[in-house]
């Protein structure tokens, strides 16, 4: 990856003009950066640049890879609506339905938040990751707009520096890898070390300047050496020295390695025309240089699921150096260094990537398949565990190729192959050994699962298989026995409480759709559940048909349940610093209480919105905040919402009773199941953050609750 800095759109244009030659296309490219400019006309980066250098140079970066012209436009527009207050229909008008779409996907992802473990982030991530399958392009453009971003992170804090790298190394650069795209992969993990762990990464380069001198005049000898063999049995070709990335050095010594002992420093490329010719080259260098065993690797006949293709030797070389030697055509190095970015295509003005994501890469497959998770823990629990993290390649015994998550078992393989075929799982046979169902399976093996139709998953297998799919697939399967269970149960827990209150089956019939109603089930088969798995008591479902009267705590929990918040007045309760008769609003988001440390954000047309400061809806701005402060003579009680999260779906009286005797109020309660545990969302009138405190503390006393959190949306 080139890092030119650009400053000027001419810079741009020329690098454009020498792939894309449609005049109309450049025309339309050189529209949206006039359009772009105009629109960023005064606003700054916090680096002290115009803002429009970000925009030039998230378009240069692609145009390195040779992006379409819709992208490329995409890219110069790309913080227009963000940030300049113009539509997706203005650009739709201006630009077409293709670029205006990419703009506002983009704008969506940049709006996200990617790190942090609540709830409302999750589900954002969830957003995103499933958001990506739409159009690939959107997530190259946002892999070059956060390239541009890390070359210029030295203009943030010390903190957002190491927050942005953290998140460059979790999310990003595992994207850019398994999209094959190398030139961005490298340079974002090399400036992610910078930030993260500069005096890691400054012993490294201190330690590669040191012998720089020395590893280059090897490299001109070598490369000399296997040129001249080349042109002896003449075969056209190009060789080039190869520096190894810093992050790269890094992994190596963080396992434990010296710098001594990492051989391929000394590294050369060499490209010939054809695939015959690189297993020519191959036998050649090995003729004259003894190859180190077990470090070959053919990525040509097996190539990498994200299209990568090269043959890869380490031979002792001049004066017994080690050199690690890539050999590829000159296609292999295209897609080697831009992945899936080298397949744009130019018919009829579209791209034809998504067709060759659709063929090429089983991690897009992976992640629709996905997004049929139960909930969003588990799908970003499954697109980080399966999908981001390093992956083993097996085969079925027709010679298909599955992947899996390193420490993958059969059992894995079995529900990855289909749902059907793990449930039935009895025995697997690998390599043509039987080998049991915990064991690891290693790159290239051959898995044959033996199956019996009347066999069924077992509890235990939900500790040996690493997949969320597979546990989520043996999860459902006893989910539904469960389900069976608790109808039959709650069937007859209510046939013995009808008889006991001498109510006929013909009443209760009568008035089941009256039952079903107001305990909101959808047929009388939910009711049964629900009954089996104690979310509602006999005596509860027969109190509909008597119209018996309920406990003073189920009185509360009706009138709260599912209630809509208002948000009260604020006038005079908050301070604006230097700014009288504005009007001043509470951000429903995080919902903030006297006591909290608080934050105004300067909406266009509704005033000023206060916000706790660790709200992450403000927590990254810096522009249009302003100071505010309590009126300390507040005696007005404010709405806060809390997630409780308990093991038990039983435990709301308990929840209300804990306000009796104190001067908390409760105002609304949600409640909704999430995998095995139970989330209630209680929104509560409290005076100030003390009161609220203890409410949390006596709450977390209650057997059964996991957590009592502040809620933020």
């Amino acid at each position: 990856m080139k890092t030119t800095k650009i400053s000027n759109f001419e810079q741009l244009y020329k690098k454009l003009q020498k792939y894309i030659k449609n005049e109309e296309e450049l025309e339309e490219i050189k529209k949206a950066y006039i359009f772009a400019n105009e629109k960023h006309k005064g606003q700054k980066r916090i680096s002290g640049e115009n803002y429009i250098i970000h925009p030039l140079n998230v378009a240069y970066i692609l145009s390195d890879i040779h992006a379409d012209s819709k992208t490329i436009e995409a890219a110069l527009l790309h913080d227009t609506i963000e940030d300049c207050d113009v539509t997706k229909e203005e650009l739709e008008t201006k630009f077409g339905q293709e670029v205006a779409k990419l703009v506002e996907s983009i704008t969506k992802i940049n709006k996200l938040n990617f790190s942090g473990d609540n709830e409302a982030v999750i589900a954002n991530q969830r957003k995103i990751l499933v958001g990506m399958t739409e159009d690939v392009r959107v997530i190259i453009l946002k892999l070059a707009d956060r390239l541009h971003n890390m070359r210029t992170l030295w203009a943030l804090s010390e903190k957002r520096q190491k927050a942005n790298a953290k998140e460059t190394l979790d999310i990003f650069t595992p994207i850019a890898h398994r999209l094959g795209i190398n030139s961005i992969k490298s340079e974002l993990e090399d400036l992610s070390l910078r930030y993260l762990k500069p005096d890691v990464y400054y012993q490294i380069v201190e330690k590669l300047n040191k012998t720089k001198v020395e590893r280059d005049n090897y490299i001109v000898e070598m490369m000399n050496s296997v040129s001249k063999i080349l042109n002896e049995h003449g075969l056209k070709h190009e060789i080039k020295g190869r520096s190894k990335s810093i992050y790269s050095i890094y992994k190596k010594l963080d396992k434990g390695k010296s710098f001594n002992e990492i051989y391929d420093l000394l590294a050369l490329r060499v490209f010939v025309n054809t695939e015959a010719e690189c297993y020519q080259v191959l036998g050649l260098i090995h003729s004259k240089f003894r190859p180190i065993p077990k470090r070959f690797k053919d990525y040509i006949a097996m190539p990498k699921t994200n299209m990568y293709q090269s043959l890869h030797t380490t031979v002792f070389g001049i004066d017994g150096q080690l050199f690690e030697i890539q050999i590829r055509t000159y296609e292999m190095d295209k897609v080697a260094e831009n992945g899936i970015a080298s397949h744009w295509s130019y018919k009829e003005g579209k791209s034809n990537m998504q067709n060759e994501m659709e063929q090429k890469l089983q991690f897009f497959r992976v992640i629709m398949e996905l997004k049929n998770e139960e909930t969003e823990e588990q799908f970003v629990d499954s697109v980080k565990e399966d999908v981001l993290k390093d992956s083993i390649y097996v085969f079925t015994p027709m010679g298909d190729v599955i992947e899996l998550p390193k420490g993958s078992t059969p059992i894995d393989f079995a529900y990855r192959v289909h749902s059907k075929v793990g449930d039935t799982t009895i025995g697997a046979i690998v390599n043509n050994n039987i080998v049991p169902l915990d064991y690891q399976l290693q790159d290239n093996d051959i898995v044959k699962i033996n199956t019996n139709k009347s066999s069924t998953p077992s509890k235990e297998w939900l500790n040996i298989v690493k997949t969320t799919q597979a546990k989520n697939k043996i999860k459902a399967f006893f989910n539904k026995t469960t389900k069976e269970d608790n109808h039959n149960k709650g069937e007859d827990l209510l046939n013995k409480e009808l008889r006991k209150r001498k109510v006929t089956n013909t009443i209760f019939h009568d008035n089941i759709d009256k039952i079903l109603e107001e305990l909101k089930c959808a047929d009388i088969n939910e009711l049964y559940i629900n009954i089996g798995n104690n979310k509602f008591s006999p005596s509860q479902v027969v109190n509909i048909i008597t119209d018996d009267n309920v406990t003073k705590e189920e009185l509360i929990l009706n009138k709260t349940k599912d209630k809509e918040v208002i948000l009260p007045n604020v006038k005079n309760d908050i301070i604006v610093r230097g700014i009288d008769n504005v009007k001043v609003n509470i951000a429903s988001c995080c919902k903030p209480i006297h006591g909290d440390r608080i934050v105004g954000y300067i909406t266009k047309g509704y005033g000023i919105t206060v916000h706790r400061m660790v709200c992450p809806n403000v927590s990254n701005l810096n522009e249009r905040l302003i100071e505010v402060n309590w009126n300390e003579a507040i005696t007005k009680k404010y709405p806060t919402s809390l997630l409780i999260k308990s093991l038990d779906n039983n435990i709301l009286m308990e929840i209300v009773a804990k306000t009796s005797n104190t001067d908390i109020t409760i105002q609304s309660i949600k409640s909704f199941s999430s995998g095995d545990d139970y989330i209630y969302q209680v929104t509560i009138l409290v005076e100030n953050k003390e009161r609220l405190t203890k409410y949390m503390n006596d709450l977390r006393m209650i057997p059964n609750i996991l957590s009592v959190e502040r809620l933020i949306k």
